[in-house]
């Protein structure tokens, strides 16, 4: 991986189940912006390496030592949905390795529904179509089917890192204390119609960021890097070259 040390540097993290694919339509974008891109696949996830791990605050020690390992001094991470969890819970921790971060489709909590934990632990594809009905319900239909069912695409996957996510994510306890903590600049995007996180919870998080803007994308779900790509590139664009 080659780090331009005179270009700021970003990292996406994905949500839960899912892989870097995800920023297809984002990561050419930001470099062309002048930023080094870090698309990654967390442990266990596409062609990472490994078990999935258990636990949100994992995660962000294990993008601590990607920093170290790709000599990255301060990063911008840029979240969606269980991705944001991990960018708030990082920002909190590490706040001398943080430049920005952006929190897409996410809350400080993210509680999921136990129908859904079981669903999932028991490799069910059920627990997929649920996930679109929660996230996507009333919004736009998409072009060549269902985004996530083809990244998430056996009863394995579903068992061993979809669940193993969506239990991170419930058993995260320490947000409310992790957005108090956070002291560089924060953008929050939302979607109008996201059933995942409504965006009355989205601004009750806000409020309680120091540094922090909103911003809402309207007639758009929880995939706001697939619904709304460009609307949302452009968001951030602003934020982050400030």
């Amino acid at each position: 991986m080659d780090i331009d040390k005179n270009k700021p540097s970003i990292l996406l993290m994905h949500g839960s189940g899912l892989t870097h694919i995800v920023w297809s339509l984002h990561e050419q974008f930001y470099s062309s912006q002048g930023f080094n891109v870090l698309s990654v696949d967390i442990p266990g996830h596409g062609n990472s390496e490994g078990p999935a791990l258990k636990s949100i605050e994992e995660i962000s020690d294990w993008v601590k030592a990607l920093m170290k390992k790709t000599d990255i001094k301060k990063i911008i991470i840029i979240g969606h949905s269980q991705g944001g969890l991990v960018g708030i819970d990082f920002a909190s921790r590490y706040p001398e390795l943080t430049n920005k971060i952006v929190l897409v489709s996410s809350s400080y909590k993210m509680p999921v529904n136990q129908d859904l934990i079981d669903l999932a632990e028991a490799g069910d594809e059920k627990s997929i179509l649920l996930m679109m009905k929660w996230g996507y319900e009333g919004s736009k239909a998409f072009i060549g089917g269902n985004p996530v069912k083809k990244i998430i695409n056996s009863a394995r996957d579903i068992r061993e890192i979809l669940a193993v996510d969506l239990k991170a994510c419930n058993n995260y306890k320490d947000g409310e204390n992790a957005i108090k903590k956070i002291n560089c600049p924060t953008l929050c995007i939302f979607g109008d119609l996201d059933k995942m996180v409504p965006v009355k919870a989205g601004l009750k998080m806000t409020e309680q960021i120091k540094d922090s803007e909103t911003k809402i994308i309207s007639d758009c779900g929880h995939m706001i890097i697939f619904e709304k790509a460009f609307e949302m590139r452009k968001l951030v664009k602003e934020f982050i070259i400030k």
